[in-house]
Order: C-alpha cells, then structure tokens, then sequence
C-alpha cells in the first residue's frame, strides 16, 4: 500500500492527519474564546459536548489522528536519517535556507505531545472522564461539576507554574505549526514557485491567531487570579 510502503505516502498521511489536528485547534481555539466574554457561554459549550456520543465519537477520531501523526513522524524521521546515512555528519553548518523549525519537527512534535498529556490531565480528565465515570472534579479540595469549564480554567491559569508550562507549550506549538501547515500544503500538491512562500505566510499567521487565541483566555484568567 503506498500510503504505507512509500515516501510520499507516508508524507500524505502527515499531511492529511495534520490538517485534520489543524482544523480541530481552530474549534478548541474558538470554543476556549467564548470564556473571554462569558463565563456562562462557555460552560454551556463545555455541557454542549461533554460525554455526549458525538463529543465520544469526535474524542477517539482525535485520539487516532494524534497517534497517526505521531507515530508517521517518528517513522518519516528515522527513514530520512537512516537514508543520509553518515552524510548528516558531514557538514556542521546548517544551510541558510532551511528553517529552525523544519529541523527541529520532532523535538517539537514531542514537546507539543507532552504538553497535550499536561492539558489532558488538567482539563480531559476532570471534565469529560468524569463525566463518564459519572462523578465530579474535585479542584483546590472542592467538588466541581464536569461541565464547569469555568472553574477549571480559573483554576488551572492562576497558578503560575501551569502559566509558564503553558507557554512553552504554546511556543513549540507555533514553531511545529509555522513549518507543518504550508508543509503540508506543499505536500498536497498546493503550492508552486509563486504560492511557495505565500503559502508560508498564510501558515504564520494562521499559526500565530490560532496560539494567541488560546493565549489570551490564559492570560485573562491569569490576570485575573492576581486581582483576586
């Protein structure tokens, strides 16, 4: 199967299983903004989805798109190495042209999976697993229901060190979006000598509005634990 057995094949798969993880960061992002004017609005959203069978549904497609990308990327990663052989030695200054970031894919893709385990933990597991298991969060010692998105965003971004691990998540997730939309743009056959580097601008700015989205709601929340 050439998905499978060749190179570009397994870059399609990338590609496709990164625009689909793009698509759903736009939907996070906009649901998460909604707590920027409301409260109210947001929970409303969080008990919108929750353990409903669509929300279930939408969770394992996700779950399966990560492990896809994540696993096509260590194999493309290792299957480039192994085809340069010992030629990646042999030059110690990196070309002008390529960038930092289509260097460091891996290590970023690895730092954005972490930080993925660290907002699940936060926030997944003590909203929709609750859910589920038909309990509540508890949060600083207290019960808190489930679809209560509110509280725990409240929670979560007044504490300081989870702001800061935040950040680098957030700053890794732009440098590995910068390089991965129009990668895959390019990819998918999309891009020629003139779109080339529109298309790198258009994945800038759409990587950037998409991490200050969820940026902002951190640091209003934030700001707002330290005039508590």
């Amino acid at each position: 199967m050439w998905l499978i057995d060749s190179s570009i094949g397994r870059k399609v798969v990338m590609s496709v299983t990164g625009a689909a993880l793009v698509f759903f960061l736009t939907f996070h992002m906009a649901m998460n903004c909604a707590a920027l004017f409301s409260a109210d609005a947001y929970n409303a959203v969080c008990e919108f989805l929750g353990a409903n069978w669509y929300a279930l549904v939408g969770t394992v497609g996700l779950a399966a798109l990560v492990l896809i990308h994540f696993i096509y990327a260590f194999w493309l990663t290792f299957q480039n190495r192994k085809a340069r052989g010992a030629q990646r030695y042999a030059v110690t200054e990196k070309p002008s042209t390529v960038e930092w970031a289509s260097q460091n894919m891996l290590v970023l893709g690895i730092i954005v999976i972490v930080g993925l385990g660290l907002h699940l933990l936060n926030f997944w597991s003590k909203m929709q697993l609750q859910e589920i298991l038909g309990s509540q969060a508890i949060v600083d010692g207290k019960a808190v229901s489930p679809t209560d998105g509110a509280a725990l965003i409240q929670y979560t971004f007044s504490q300081w060190y989870y702001v800061v691990l935040y950040c680098i998540w957030l700053f890794a997730l732009w440098f590995h979006l910068t390089h991965g939309i129009w990668s895959a743009i390019q990819t998918l056959g999309w891009s020629g000598k003139v779109w080339h580097r529109r298309w790198q601008v258009i994945g800038n700015i759409y990587a950037t509005l998409l991490v200050l989205g969820f940026a902002s709601v951190m640091f209003l929340y934030f700001g707002k634990s330290l005039m508590a």
